[in-house]
Parts: C-alpha cells; sequence; structure tokens
C-alpha cells in the first residue's frame, strides 16, 4: 500500500479546489461528474459526493477538482477533504473504473445524397451491421433497436443498412435540409454510446447467417450462380456506393428470365430502375453469351 501525497491548490474560480497527488491517477484520461448517479465508474468521485457542499467532480492524470456548493467555504473544509482523498488514495482504492477509462471509438458519420432524391446515405467510419437488412415498418424493424428508434422519426418510411451505412428514406412531408442534421447527430451518437444495433438473434430470426446464405446459394442451379457471382462483383459495388442493394430472386431457364431486387436507394427510383435493368440485361447477355436473357428489376 503506497502512501499518497496531496497537494491543495487553488484556481481561479473561488468556486473550484484543486486537490493534486504526487502520481498519475487515471493514465491521461479526464473525466466530469456531476452528480453521485453520474460518478457511477469512479467509486473516488461517489464517494466525496456524500459531503454535502460537493457540486461536481473533475478527475484528470494528477488532480482531482472539487466544486463547492456555497453553503461552505474552502477554508473550513479543504483539509479535511484533502486527507480524504489521501487517505482513499493510500489504501489504493479505485479511481476509475476501467470500464470508463477504456476511450470511446471517434465516431464520424456523413450524409451522401443517391440518385434517388427520396433516400439519404449516412455513412458510419465503423462497421455497422454484418450483413445487409432492409425495415419497411418499425414492426418489421423488431430484431433492429436502431431501425426501430429511427422509425420513431415521423418522417422515416424505409431503413436499409448494409455494412458501414445506412440508407434512409423519407416521406415527402419533409425537406432534407431540415433533418440531415438531426439524423446525423442521432446516429453519431447512438453509435458512439454502444447500443445495439441488431439483437443477437437478428441475422438467425431473418435467415442472414453466413450458413443460411451459403446454403441457399449451394441450392440453385449452375446458371443462377453464375448470375449471383456478376451480380455481386459487377454490379452491386457501385449500386452499393449509391446507398442501395441488388439481390438475385430468380432465373427462368424456359423464359430466360431474371428477377432482381432492388433495395435502398435504388428502390422506388424510376430513373435508376431503368438504367439498372438495361445495364444489368447488357452485361448478363455479353457474359453468360445468350441475347434472349431479359432482366424484371422489382422494387424492394
Amino acid at each position: 500500500m503506497a502512501q499518497t501525497k496531496i497537494s491543495i491548490v487553488n484556481t481561479s474560480n473561488d468556486s473550484i479546489k484543486k486537490f493534486e497527488a504526487d502520481r498519475f491517477l487515471t493514465n491521461h484520461n479526464s473525466f466530469e461528474f456531476n452528480n453521485i448517479d453520474d460518478a457511477k465508474h469512479s467509486p473516488l468521485a461517489q464517494q466525496l459526493f456524500y459531503l454535502p457542499f460537493v457540486k461536481k467532480v473533475y478527475i484528470a492524470s494528477n488532480f482531482v477538482a472539487i466544486e463547492r456548493y456555497n453553503i461552505v467555504e474552502w477554508k473550513d473544509v479543504e483539509n479535511e477533504v484533502a486527507q480524504q482523498i489521501e487517505d482513499y488514495l493510500s489504501r489504493d482504492g479505485v479511481v476509475v473504473s476501467e470500464d470508463a477509462i477504456k476511450p470511446k471509438a471517434a465516431v464520424t458519420v456523413y450524409a451522401e445524397s443517391t440518385p434517388n432524391p427520396g433516400v439519404l446515405k449516412f455513412v458510419c467510419n465503423k462497421v455497422l451491421v454484418p450483413n445487409l437488412y432492409e425495415f419497411t415498418s418499425i414492426e418489421d424493424a423488431k430484431p433492429s433497436p436502431l431501425a426501430t428508434a429511427l422509425f420513431q422519426f415521423p418522417f422515416v418510411k424505409n431503413i436499409y443498412m448494409e455494412k458501414n451505412f445506412i440508407s434512409i428514406t423519407k416521406f415527402d412531408i419533409i425537406e432534407w435540409e431540415d433533418i440531415t442534421l438531426q439524423l446525423r447527430e442521432f446516429l453519431k451518437s447512438y453509435v458512439e454510446d454502444g447500443k445495439t444495433i441488431l439483437n443477437d438473434d437478428a441475422p438467425k430470426q431473418l435467415k442472414k447467417t453466413e450458413e443460411a446464405i451459403e446454403q441457399k446459394f449451394e441450392a440453385l442451379d449452375d446458371i443462377s450462380k453464375n448470375i449471383i457471382n456478376i451480380l455481386e462483383e459487377y454490379i452491386k459495388p457501385a449500386v452499393e456506393s449509391d446507398g442501395g442493394n441488388i439481390e438475385f430472386i430468380s432465373y427462368d431457364d424456359a423464359t430466360k428470365k431474371v428477377e432482381v431486387l432492388l433495395q435502398g436507394a435504388c428502390s422506388g427510383c424510376p430513373s435508376s430502375t431503368f438504367t439498372l435493368k438495361n445495364g444489368i440485361e447488357t452485361m448478363l447477355k455479353d457474359m453468360l453469351k445468350d441475347t434472349a436473357i431479359t432482366v424484371n428489376a422489382i422494387n424492394g
């Protein structure tokens, strides 16, 4: 048990007194606590809040700073407080728990326009979901607490999530310039706070596990597999960059008809539907060497 010495240091604010230790306390991190509940990760700060005159507690690399209420003067209590902190630290008391010391990963979220004027793409600097998910209603969004929270906004019509981005489709009752900042800040805070994006059982519930996807692929005929591979390699990257997705639905060998599902920003956009349909049709005809192939693009 190492003895810790505390020195009392005045500050430019008469209400705040610093109690400086002769060792590091928080591994160079800084914390501010406004009440005893706020200080749940700091046993030291919680103990100090039992003093009736303590208003705020600041803990930095090698000091504790306390802001007092005006019911006492520092000259009457500072020595007692310094002794209390010194005794606590000398007993190797926990200053701040490891959970609080772990720095939050810096999260950035920015908005990108898409070819569909009713859809905006919000891109995060970290992976959000392992697979793609689309939710069209709050009932549909039960496996995703984040999607459920987004549907609380009255202007949110549809939510599409993939990898590190979320595409949101709005109702026409409002313009993007009125809500973009609100949505961006909401998403940033949600991810920073470590809140649940998908429930643990969501991939299984929605048949989005790697095993389920693999089994579905292996059950297809060879031409269907080739079509999926072409879509994945040549079409999907461009579609994803626009905040959307394309999924293979079916291939009929008798009619040479391919059906694909458009999701996210690509869904409901007449120009992108027409462009994608023709582009996919041309590519499949060329790469599969079959000019009879037609493509039907369905909006999700």
